[in-house]
């Protein structure tokens, strides 16, 4: 192996750094969003957005830390990749419930 595969010590702690960060804010998040729901601090649909808020930070929190994606130029075909298979779950998944809704419609 070649010095270039080799990580620096700066590099290891910078690497460790990060997901130390990342452990933390998510654990920040996820408690935050059940001390919302435990001591219902908003009005159900408030409390609903406030929750759909923290998990959309998390996933971002994710993204950044753990799956290493953000938005530099060498990132960009991850997070292509990343952003159609979600496109095309949320397709599947929302199609699958209008098909269920209309059938529920229908046998009612």
């Amino acid at each position: 192996m070649s010095a270039a595969h080799h990580e620096t010590l700066p590099d290891r702690a910078r690497i460790r750094r990060d997901y130390v960060l990342g452990l933390v804010l998510a654990l920040i998040l996820t408690c935050a969003a059940f001390a919302a729901v435990s001591w219902q601090l908003a009005a159900p649909h408030a409390l609903a957005g406030l929750v759909f808020l923290l998990g959309l930070l998390q996933v971002l929190v994710h993204f950044r830390y753990f799956l290493h994606i953000d938005f530099r130029a060498a990132s960009r075909d991850k997070l292509q990749l990343l952003v159609f298979s979600s496109i095309i779950l949320v397709l599947m998944a929302g199609g699958t419930l209008v098909i269920l809704a209309d059938l529920r419609s229908r046998m009612m």
